[in-house]
């Protein structure tokens, strides 16, 4: 079982012709289950600032405009990501077993990502010897 997990949420989206990352959110989870909270509310954090809630009392009115129904649904995709236990187990035994997860998703414009990875699985990538290829 793998004790420490590092987290990271990061947006990326093209600016000057290059593809650039915006870092969202790094955490450093002393627990799998902290894990995998921090993903999860990462999650919901973005799909809460992509699309409140009408009744949300900060916001005036006529500031949410709806959507094509055909356009990607990023806060949708988040939120049912959350809410889904399979997958929800699949990232705990993934993360478990050392590997790295990544959940992406995207519209338009943006893609995000949610990131997680143990940390003694990356000191044990660091500590084994490289693997070395003499060219002829």
């Amino acid at each position: 079982m793998h004790d420490e997990f590092l987290c990271h949420v990061t947006a990326y989206g093209v600016c000057d012709g290059r593809r650039i990352g915006v870092p969202l959110g790094t955490y450093r989870a002393p627990t799998l289950a902290l894990a995998l909270w921090w993903l999860r509310d990462r999650a919901s954090w973005i799909a809460e600032r992509l699309d409140p809630q009408p009744d949300t009392p900060h916001l005036p009115r006529g500031a949410l405009t709806p959507v094509a129904d055909d356009a990607p649904d990023v806060p949708r995709m988040l939120r049912a990501w959350c809410a889904d236990d399979v997958q929800q187990e699949q990232v705990a035994e993934e993360l478990a077993a050392g590997h790295l997860v990544r959940v992406a998703t995207s519209d338009e414009t943006t893609e995000y990502e949610l990131m997680a990875e143990s940390v003694d699985a990356l000191r044990m990538q660091r500590a084994a010897p490289p693997l070395v290829v003499p060219v002829a």
